[in-house]
Parts: structure tokens; C-alpha cells; sequence
């Protein structure tokens, strides 16, 4: 969601807040703003939409203090627009906030009548009030801000700074992440290592409950009695990575493009290609003694998660119970002591699925978590992680995050079916095999751009899309539909295939474009019946198959998308990618915001 900056340095640091906010787009923002404290005093610079107008704002109204903090907001109290832009001041007080605050309207009322006048519509602007309240009472500013923290209730990160002292940022957490970044005679605050990549890579990571006192030389870290705590400092593999779009025109498209080699590197760090078989690596639990398996995410993640149970089911012959994390904790699922859970999350601080996982742990069951991020909360609050090696993801429309988060699944469906007895040792041979082809195969589907990007262009002349599939081609069809959406702003739907029939087919008509996907497979013959529904009904068929389909679909198609003939273990890492390339390229004719479509976030760290 929101992103926070704050440095105490040496030099000007505004430029410096404005670069590493630029590292943290890729959560989604609608306004920014950066404050210092300049002879003493509070100054801030804010802007409506995208970080160019802070920048412009700030070439013609320069900051040059030493101390300053930033922010990028994504609107969830009040309008995007300068006044509720962050950051906020009340007598001498300045905060950025990042997360929800539950009980804001109780505050803002028992503020009112104290005096206190409210300038915006956000809950963050109560934060700032309190604190300065407890100033206005007599309190020190730390003393300030930590009876201010007390009072709050909800997930938050925050950054506060106070007038008259170029020495000091408080900084917050509950929930959100929040890092400090240690330098020589300087400290920064960033939501995440990636902010702070360009200043060290040197980080500590509060822990939810934590509140830090940050000084040029000197952090102390508290929990909410205010008693002392000791956070580890540790090297963060985050502040490696060089984010840039190279020679691609978005970082969609760059990412569509580093799937092969992404998938290689997850497949290789589970999988031993040489001896076909699943490494032996740590395990949160055992296949072979849990007789059922939770797997909880949100999105696309909980789309990958729903590919995964027709594997665990097909191959290791486990149940699995699979939710959107929204729901997982509130239907009380009932959860035995030989149960077991996964939580799949790229940036691993999606609230939901952490509030998920938090439901697992006070079960007592084990629990792992499948994450992009290996220092994320999901990661160090599981029991054993599983990382996806993707790289920083900036595109907020997941794309190679969600094909690693297949080979993660697949390499464990392996795994959990040799365990279990399911699979001789030649199947399991067999299957590694057919992973190890999938980056292959999935440079070649790349190839395919140009037809692809034919079939856009009329895409984007259409309001309404309908997906088809069957079997795992059905999660594929809701995750296409969600790709479609997510960027072009087409209203599109997912539908197991056979549900045709039983509602959707009364959409269908000469305006309706179907995207099937249909490799040929053993019910490839039930979903061509369902291609002759629509056909009956004037629908324009666009077929996502292989060239035996191809050859046997007997229904006349706007397009036919003719991939490698894959093994079906393979076929949703393989699948996935035209159908990101088709939302790629319709959003590209459309003109709309690849990297950044409108009210979405990229890390959703709020309930």
C-alpha cells in the first residue's frame, strides 16, 4: 500500500526521500509528499498523482533541510488529492502513515472537543493531533509519540518528526512493514529494504508492536509497554537488486519476459534435475503424517494456491482445503493435529493472509509460507519458508511472482507425493523431468508476441470478456479474467467451463468475445462441447490450446493460439503466459497505467 521514507542525514535529503520513493511505486500510490525540518521549523512539499509533480513542486520550491520524511499514499480515508496527502502536521508535529486506523472516528471526535481542528478526511491526521496533544500536555516528543501509539487501534506504520529537533524520527509498526536502515552518522526509515537499497543494505526489521527511537547515530527499540527490545541487524538481500525496466517499454512486459529463467532458478533450488527427484530441504511438517492440507492467499497467489490442489489432490492424493485469506479466519475452519497449512503471498505483509496464518498458529498447526520476500513478516512468523525466486516484482499486475509460486507448488506436489507413497520413484523421475522443460517451453510461448498482440487489438475494442476452463485451466480462466480487469478496466469473468450452461451462457452473443483455454487433454472433447455452445450462440471463440487441439477443436474460432504440446504437470506454468500477454497488450492499446492501474496496490498491507 502506502510507501514511507524517512532519513536523519547530513546533507539535503529531500532529492534523497523523492529517489527512494521512487523504488517503492510498485505498491500503488495516488498522491506524495515530502516534509523537512528547515531553521527549526516544518516545511513539506505535497502533490497530487504521480511522484513527477512532487518533483516539479520541489524544483520550483526547493526543501534543504538534513532531516526529512516522505511519503506515497493510496487513499482509503478521503479523496486522492493534495489536502489529505501525506505528510500531516499539527503544531509542530509532522507524520506519514501507512495502514488503517480503526478507531479514528472516536478520536477525532474526543479531538474536536478539545479544540482541535481537522484539515483532511484521513485517519492518519487524528495521529498527528494526539501527539501533538501529549505536547501541548507537557510531554517530551518521544514521550509524545509513545502515549500517542497507545492509544491507537488497527494496522499502522508511521514515521513522525517534531519541530526543533533535526535529531529525531520516530518511527512505528503495527502491522505494515517498516525497516531501518543503518548508515555511518545517518539512519533511514523505509517500508521496505528496496527503499532503502540506495543508502545501505544494512537493516533492522521491527517486529509488529515495535516503536523506534532513530537518531544520526544512535536507534533504540521499544515494544508498547516501553520496555527495551533487541531487533537482529542483519544484511538485506533486498538493497541488491537494481530496479529498472531496461529495454522494455513497462515492467510488466519485463517481467512477462524473465519468466524462463525466474522458473528455472525456483525449479532448480527444489528439484534435483540430475537425480529426478525433489531435494531434501527443511520442512515446516511431514506429507507423509498430515492427512489434510490448508492453503490460504489472496488474489493471485489464491489462484495459484487452487492450480496446486488438483496437484496435491491428482499426484500425493491430499485434500486440501483452499480460501481466499479474507474468508479462511472468519468460517472458523476446523483444524485437526495432523492438518498442516500453506500461505502464498509475494511480498509475504499481505494482511490477510498474515491474519490467516496468525488463526493457523493459535490452532498449533504447522505452518509454511510460500514468499518472494524472505525477510517479510509471513516469512519469519511461519514455521519454514518456501521462497519463490523472482526478484523485486514491481508490475503490480503479478506476473512472474505467479508462475514461481507454480514451480513452488509443483516441486512441493512432488515432494508430498513421494513422501506419501503416491508416486513410484520412475513417476517421480518422470515429473521432474517435465518441470525441468518448462522454461523451455515457456521461451517459446514468448515467441508467440506478435499473434498475441493481434488478438488484443480487438480486445480492446470490447467492454465485457469471458474465460473458459477446465480442470487447472479453470484457475487459469479466473486468473486471466483477473489479468484483463487488473490493467485494461474490461469487465471480465472466469468460469469452470461446465458452469456454461448453468448462468453465463445468457451473456453470449456476436459482441461477446470467450477466451477458452483448452490444451488437449483428457476432457479436452467436454470443453469443445461447451466451444459449440458458444458458437451456437454467435460467441467469438479466441482458443488457447496446443496443436493437437488445434487440430480437433471442429468449431470455428475469431483466433486460435497454438502453444507447444506440454506435459499436463506443466501446463498452467505454460498457459499463464498468453494470458498475461493478451491483458498486457489490450492495456497497451487502451493507454492505461501498465505498472500502476488505477485503486490497486501492489502490496496490500490492510485488511
Amino acid at each position: 500500500m502506502c510507501g514511507i521514507v524517512g532519513i536523519v542525514g547530513h546533507t539535503p535529503v529531500a532529492p534523497l526521500i523523492v529517489d527512494a520513493l521512487k523504488r517503492l511505486e510498485y505498491r500503488g500510490y495516488d498522491s506524495a509528499g515530502v516534509a523537512t525540518i528547515e531553521n527549526g521549523n516544518l516545511a513539506r512539499r505535497r502533490a497530487e498523482g504521480k511522484l513527477i509533480n512532487l518533483e516539479k513542486r520541489l524544483k520550483s520550491e526547493p526543501l534543504d533541510g538534513t532531516i526529512g520524511i516522505g511519503h506515497t499514499r493510496w487513499a482509503t480515508h478521503g479523496v486522492p488529492n493534495e489536502t489529505n496527502a501525506h505528510p500531516h502536521f499539527s503544531n509542530g508535529v509532522a507524520i506519514v502513515h501507512n495502514g488503517i486506523i480503526e478507531n479514528f472516528a472516536e478520536l477525532r471526535e474526543e479531538l474536536k472537543k478539545d479544540g482541535y481542528t481537522f484539515d483532511s478526511q484521513t485517519d492518519t491526521e487524528v495521529v498527528a493531533h494526539l501527539v501533538a496533544r501529549e505536547l501541548a500536555r507537557g510531554a517530551r516528543p518521544v514521550d509524545a509519540a509513545f502515549r500517542a501509539l497507545k492509544r491507537l487501534e488497527g494496522a499502522f506504520a508511521l514515521a513522525i518528526m517534531f519541530k526543533g529537533d533535526e535529531d529525531l524520527i520516530v518511527g512505528a509498526r503495527n502491522g505494515p512493514p517498516l525497516a531501518v536502515g543503518h548508515g555511518e552518522g545517518e539512519m533511514f526509515l523505509g517500508s521496505d529494504a528496496i527503499a532503502l537499497a540506495p543508502f545501505t543494505n544494512s537493516i533492522t526489521y521491527l517486529e509488529d508492536g515495535d516503536w523506534a527511537v532513530i537518531r544520526r547515530n544512535l536507534i533504540q527499540i521499544f515494544d508498547m509497554a516501553g520496555e527495551p527490545v533487541e531487533r537482529k541487524r542483519q544484511q538485506s538481500v533486498g538493497t541488491s537488486f537494481l530496479v529498472d525496466k531496461g529495454n522494455h517499454r513497462h515492467f510488466m512486459e519485463k517481467e512477462i519476459h524473465e519468466q524462463p529463467e525466474v522458473i528455472s532458478h525456483t525449479l532448480a533450488h527444489y528439484l534435483d534435475f540430475v537425480g529426478g527427484q525433489a531435494k531434501s530441504f527443511d520442512m515446516p511438517f511431514d506429507f507423509a503424517k498430515i492427512d489434510r492440507l490448508a492453503i490460504s492467499a489472496c488474489g493471485t497467489a489464491y489462484l495459484a494456491g487452487l492450480v496446486s490442489k488438483y496437484w496435491f489432490e491428482r499426484y500425493a492424493r491430499l485434500p486440501v482445503d483452499i480460501d481466499i485469506a479474507s474468508e479462511f479466519r472468519y468460517r472458523e475452519m476446523p483444524l485437526g493435529k495432523d492438518s498442516a497449512a500453506l500461505f502464498v503471498s509475494q511480498s509475504g505483509e499481505t494482511a490477510d493472509t498474515l491474519a490467516s496464518l496468525r488463526y493457523c498458529r493459535k490452532a498449533g498447526i504447522p505452518i509454511g509460507a510460500i514468499v518472494n520476500v524472505r525477510e517479510s513478516t509471513i516469512a519469519r512468523e511461519s514455521d519454514g519458508i518456501f521462497p519463490t525466486l523472482a526478484g523485486p516484482e514491481i508490475g503490480v499486475a503479478s506476473t512472474k511472482a505467479f508462475t514461481c509460486q507454480l514451480s513452488v507448488l509443483a516441486s512441493l506436489a512432488v515432494k508430498a507425493a513421494s513422501a506419501r507413497g503416491k508416486i513410484s520413484a520412475d513417476e517421480e523421475k518422470a515429473l521432474v523431468r517435465q518441470l525441468s522443460e518448462a522454461p523451455r517451453y515457456a521461451s517459446q510461448v514468448l515467441k508467440l508476441d506478435k499473434q498475441i498482440e493481434k488478438v488484443a487489438r480487438e480486445l480492446s475494442q470490447v467492454r465485457h470478456v469471458l474465460y473458459l476452463g477446465r480442470d487447472t485451466n479453470y484457475p487459469l480462466a479466473l486468473e486471466g479474467a483477473l489479468k484483463l480487469k487488473e490493467i485494461s478496466y474490461i469487465h471480465a469473468e472466469g468460469y469452470a467451463a461446465g458452469e456454461l450452461k448453468h448462468g453465463p451462457i445468457a451473456l453470449i452473443d456476436e459482441t461477446m468475445p470467450v477466451i477458452v483455454i483448452a490444451p488437449h487433454d483428457r476432457i479436452f472433447d467436454k470443453t469443445v462441447s461447451n466451444m459449440q455452445e458458444v458458437a451456437a450462440r454467435g460467441g467469438r471463440i479466441i482458443l488457447i490450446t496446443d496443436q493437437k487441439g488445434a487440430q480437433h477443436a471442429t468449431v470455428k474460432t475469431m483466433e486460435t493460439i497454438v502453444l507447444p504440446d506440454v506435459p499436463e504437470m506443466i501446463a498452467p506454468l505454460i498457459y499463464a503466459l498468453p494470458i498475461q500477454m493478451l491483458a498486457y497488450f489490450t492495456a497497451v492499446f487502451m493507454g492505461t497505467d501498465v505498472d500502476q492501474p488505477r485503486n490497486l496496490a501492489k502490496s496490500v498491507t490492510v485488511e
